[in-house]
């Protein structure tokens, strides 16, 4: 047998296959690992020695279901902000009557004892 083409022919086998949680073909078949996100480990395979990786996982590269809210929210209120004050909200709540109230009450209790 010969050590180039012929050897290269025989390569038909799969080791990895795609990774439920990443997406990516690295998750091992026979290990039952994934070599990219390390499912099924709860946390995310993450390593300081590479940097670029931590880029491409980073928040904000993938769809953001649920941090989308948020940061519209947050855009929002810069957009208000930047209008202009706000706008004070009248309520039917006074706290200042509800305390003269309360001691006028208490004086009259006094009063009658």
């Amino acid at each position: 047998m010969t050590k180039g083409t012929t050897s290269f022919g025989r390569r038909n086998g799969h080791s990895h296959t795609l990774c439920k949680r990443c997406g990516r073909k690295a998750f091992h078949i026979q290990k039952h690992a994934c070599a990219s996100c390390g499912y099924p480990s709860p946390k995310m395979r993450r390593y300081n020695w590479s940097q670029k990786a931590k880029r491409r996982q980073k928040i904000g590269t993938g769809r953001m279901r649920h941090m989308k809210k948020f940061l519209l929210l947050a855009k929002r209120r810069q957009n208000e902000d930047a209008a202009g004050p706000h706008k004070k909200v009248k309520t039917k709540f006074n706290r200042g009557a509800l305390k003269k109230a309360r001691k006028e009450k208490l004086a009259a209790e006094a009063k009658s004892q």
